[in-house]
């Protein structure tokens, strides 16, 4: 098998950013992925430690921000970010979130509750897990679903971290409590991604286009794509290392 894209996204739910090579880190998330989050008005996270994705504005509530790309200056902390529908924005997460609130504004539902502050939590990441995880897309499960839907979706919808090819369709759910070796990393594999209503929206135009879910139930009788991994040993990965599962 053999690692074909890899992925982070700096700002949860706001922006996927592709990479060539990074580095991972035992019992780390991938360096710089969901680094920050976009708390609403009502949540009640404050960004000492982890909280759940249902503390912020996210894809599933939102479907505009799918179609969201972002670029991460790693030293000078500005990130930029990307939308069919709104001027380039290049800000600093850490001290213009003022300005980032602005921008997406018209981006989401005003009947919900609104984006109110920018969080930021260094090393794992607001992970959609309890844990400090890196998920793994295989390209032949993502062709099934395609096909299912009778068209060609992006891979984009599932924002995964790490995509590979050379396994048949889902045989990833059987990595589960095994571990695997990529780059010269070594990864545990923990569980399942169930899957949410962000994957439904289309990442180019942020519109609701494709019953993902509906499709994984009726055909295959779970709501999941891709796999959660941890960290066990660090090391880099590039596109087109070797993964093989121990």
């Amino acid at each position: 098998m053999q690692i074909t894209a890899l992925y982070r996204h700096p700002l949860k739910s706001h922006g996927r950013e592709a990479l060539q090579t990074v580095t991972l880190h035992a019992g780390q998330s991938m360096p710089f992925d969901r680094s920050w989050a976009v708390a609403h008005d009502a949540s009640k996270a404050d960004g000492s430690t982890w909280a759940p994705c249902q503390n912020f504005s996210r894809g599933s509530k939102a479907p505009a921000l799918m179609a969201i790309n972002a670029v991460l200056d790693e030293k000078s902390g500005r990130l930029t970010l990307s939308h069919p529908d709104r001027p380039d924005l290049t800000f600093d997460p850490n001290q213009e979130a003022d300005i980032f609130l602005k921008w997406v504004k018209p981006l989401v539902p005003q009947n919900r509750a609104l984006p109110d502050r920018i969080l930021q939590l260094s090393g794992r990441g607001f992970t959609d897990s309890d844990y400090a995880s890196i998920s793994l897309c295989n390209t032949a499960s993502h062709a099934a679903v395609s096909e299912r839907a009778g068209t060609d979706l992006s891979p984009l919808r599932w924002r995964g971290n790490i995509w590979f090819e050379g396994e048949a369709p889902w045989q990833e759910m059987d990595w589960i409590g095994k571990e695997i070796a990529l780059g010269a990393a070594t990864l545990a594999i923990r569980e399942p991604i169930q899957r949410c209503l962000a994957t439904t929206a289309n990442p180019e135009t942020g519109a609701r286009d494709v019953d993902t879910l509906g499709i994984l139930n009726s055909t295959w009788d779970h709501q999941n794509f891709g796999i959660y991994a941890e960290v066990i040993k660090g090391g880099p990965v590039a596109l087109g290392d070797s993964l093989t599962v121990h």
